[in-house]
């Protein structure tokens, strides 16, 4: 018989079920595996051995049955696989988001608004008169029908174009965002992961917009040799390939969508570890890993200063620290009167969290 089994305090798991206590690892080291099912159950495997996460009631195969019944993976009996399910692809979104901005969702900065009132989506208080071009569905009725009563008396009741109150909205900003992910190989390079916390980030931003504001969009596009968007149902799946870093392809494909884009407010988030070493002329790669190639960089500043123009900022995280890679995402940032930010893999989601949240026109370098 099991004694007393003691554990370090941990205020976060505290009231939760052995399941949900896995489902909170295994949701993690799907990131790692890029959505590989097998992999992250062997991964976990692995931590159960050398960590005693589960005991003689629960264990590892409860679990995965669990995984089963509840929808959270889904077993192809043909091929013999095991995937997960889109309510998995967006609990990895929901653990994302969690992670890198629960600490600041309470922050009361970051709704997007002006000072201007008009048309909009948040009630003022503030009442004004009519004036001629307001919308019938702004008139504050319970005000309009006081101020007749107060100006024509109650019996002789009249409700004239004088006495209409219009209730004002605060106007609340649209944004239109295209963050662009670097998945050259250099994102894997000299033992570090830089990938996974991109993709952390990605799919935080993601949970971020989709539920807290409907109406901006985001649009995802990875860059590597070439350029393409992905879905957001797509980012656990994201992997390096064998690429160099195509930075203009991005930047031209963030633009093209963008230019489709209604909303007035348009920005790109760029995520990268490096400098542009490859460009596409015609059906062929120019390449140069070594040093800044002025051919790659300066259709890298075209672009900035075409962002510029037409008013979309870029924000570039640049995940390094060489000075003479500082120096160019100095350059290519003072072209497009953007902002840069040098950061570490554990506070890239706070930065761009902050950036998207406050709007402030502050450059760090």
């Amino acid at each position: 018989m099991r004694g007393f089994h003691f554990s370090k305090f941990d205020i976060n798991q505290q009231g939760k079920s052995p399941f949900e206590k896995l489902l909170d690892i295994f949701m993690q080291l799907l990131t790692y595996t890029s959505g590989d099912v097998g992999e992250a159950l062997q991964w976990l495997n692995q931590l159960d051995k050398e960590y005693q996460l589960t005991d003689e009631e629960y264990g590892i195969g409860d679990f995965i049955e669990d995984l089963k019944a509840k929808g959270y993976i889904t077993e192809d009996q043909q091929k013999g696989e095991i995937k997960i399910t889109p309510k998995t692809e967006q609990g990895i979104r929901k653990k994302s988001l969690e992670e890198i901005f629960g600490k600041l969702k309470k922050s009361k900065q970051g709704d997007h608004k002006t000072f201007r009132p008009g048309q909009g989506d948040e009630t003022n208080p503030e009442t004004r008169p009519f004036r001629f071009g307001d919308m019938l569905e702004q008139i504050d009725f319970t005000e309009s029908i006081k101020n007749a009563q107060i100006n024509h008396g109650v019996e002789s009741f009249s409700l004239r174009e004088d006495d209409l109150s219009i209730r004002e909205t605060d106007f609340k900003a649209q944004t239109s965002t295209v963050l662009m992910i670097d998945i050259s190989h250099s994102m894997i390079l000299y033992g570090e992961d830089r990938i996974t916390p991109a993709k952390k980030v990605a799919m935080a931003l993601s949970e971020l917009i989709t539920t807290r504001y409907p109406k901006d969009t985001l649009d995802i596009v990875v860059f590597g040799n070439d350029a393409w968007p992905v879905e957001i149902k797509d980012l656990p799946y994201l992997q390096v390939g064998p690429y160099h870093t195509n930075t203009v392809a991005g930047l031209e494909l963030a633009m093209d969508i963008l230019r489709r884009r209604k909303n007035p407010n348009k920005q790109i988030f760029m995520i990268t570890d490096g400098k542009p070493t490859c460009l596409k002329i015609g059906k062929r790669y120019y390449k140069n890993a070594f040093g800044l190639d002025r051919k790659v960089v300066n259709r890298c500043m075209n672009l900035a200063a075409q962002c510029k123009k037409n008013k979309i900022p870029i924000t570039t995280f640049m995940i390094a620290t060489d000075p003479y890679l500082q120096r160019f995402v100095q350059e290519f940032t003072e072209m497009n009167h953007g902002k840069a930010y040098f950061a570490s893999l554990d506070n890239l989601g706070s930065f761009i969290f902050k950036d998207f949240e406050s709007g402030k026109n502050k450059r760090v370098y």
